[in-house]
């Protein structure tokens, strides 16, 4: 009897704890849906921030002479430029070519990936605005950090990225620690990867997980019934007793989720040798380097600051102006959807 009660207080206390997930999370995405504001776009200037530094710097290096001598050529230089750039201008708008009059630009992205990639939001808004106003010549480096997920978030994140190339902007991805599994996925869409040395890469496998309680249900004279239309609406289940033919069609959608993920890579980077790592391994950076999965060794700080002497580079960035109330709402219906997030990569969901 002793066990039956503790086992019945168990029970209580998750349904419980059920309950109120739940209810916060109707209650959070309740508010969220309701007070949620539009983003907007935010644009930083990094080769100004890379210049500001480095003169910074100098200041404590140099005596003032010859910083001030300096100071004097750039100014020059720049007002040149500036009369050179006012006469091209003036010529383009004759010519009805006046969006063509601006300098290629390298346009920065950052994708910081979560299990579902709801990220993604994002950076659709941040390629739709780049594509609105690209030019020829102008590039795109994303800074990747991401050890993958669902395979429709990550999909969807690799289709914007091919988005850029299919418009002919040549697109650089940086990983400068993690861009593993879905990660790689999105890496493989660039035109160049830069890994840093210690950087993991690869993992091109998928992965799906599941507890099952049914021995222990029968074992206390508790049933489960779960009802479903269509053979294969449910196959393996927590709480059910699991067929062996549940399992065969369960590793089948698995198989053919991998052999899918595959020809992605493929088509991408078809000098692969997708039998050598497309094994549901990682590699460090070296190593992927070794093994064609990544195109240079370097960080994403060396390309940028390689670029900011040779043309202006812009970090772009869709952000979403909330209120403190919005804000712990938006937090809280986050980690509910961490949560639940969770419970399903341990069931029916493919994880990349």
């Amino acid at each position: 009897m002793d066990f039956l009660f503790d086992y019945g207080l168990f029970l209580a206390k998750i349904a419980t704890v059920v309950i109120a997930i739940v209810g916060i999370l109707v209650i959070a995405k309740g508010l969220k849906g309701q007070h949620g504001a539009k983003g907007e776009l935010e644009v930083t200037d990094l080769t100004e921030q890379y210049n500001d530094t480095v003169h910074q710097l100098e200041s404590h290096l140099f005596d003032k002479p010859l910083l001030k001598a300096r100071d004097k050529a750039e100014k020059k230089a720049d007002k040149e430029k500036n009369k050179a750039r006012q006469n091209e201008i003036k010529k383009a708008a004759k010519s009805g070519e006046l969006s063509q009059t601006r300098e290629p630009r390298l346009f920065v992205l950052d994708f910081h990936g979560s299990l579902d990639a709801r990220e993604v939001t994002s950076l659709r808004e941040e390629v739709t605005a780049i594509l609105a106003v690209a030019v020829e010549g102008d590039e795109v480096l994303l800074r990747l950090e991401t050890g993958g997920g669902m395979v429709h978030g990550y999909g969807l994140a690799s289709s914007q990225l091919d988005r850029l190339k299919s418009a002919g902007i040549k697109l650089t991805i940086a990983v400068d620690k993690i861009a593993a599994s879905g990660g790689y996925m999105m890496a493989c869409v660039a035109d160049r990867i830069i890994s840093a040395p210690f950087a993991v890469v690869g993992s091109i496998g998928v992965i799906a997980q599941l507890p099952n309680f049914n021995k222990l249900l029968k074992k206390n004279d508790i049933e489960f019934e779960q009802i479903t239309a269509g053979e294969f609406k449910r196959t393996l289940t927590m709480f059910g007793e699991n067929t062996d033919k549940a399992r065969e069609k369960f590793q089948s959608e698995i198989e053919e989720t991998h052999e899918l993920f595959k020809a992605f890579i493929a088509v991408h980077r078809p000098e692969l040798d997708l039998e050598k790592v497309a094994t549901g391994e990682h590699w460090f950076g070296k190593q992927a380097f070794e093994l064609g999965l990544v195109d240079e060794i370097g960080t994403s700080d060396d390309f940028i600051s390689h670029a900011c002497k040779e043309r202006e580079v812009l970090q772009v960035r869709y952000v979403q102006r909330k209120k403190l109330a919005e804000k712990l709402a938006g937090a809280t219906g986050d980690a509910a959807d961490n949560l639940l997030l969770k419970w399903i990569s341990r069931g029916q969901r493919p994880i990349v």
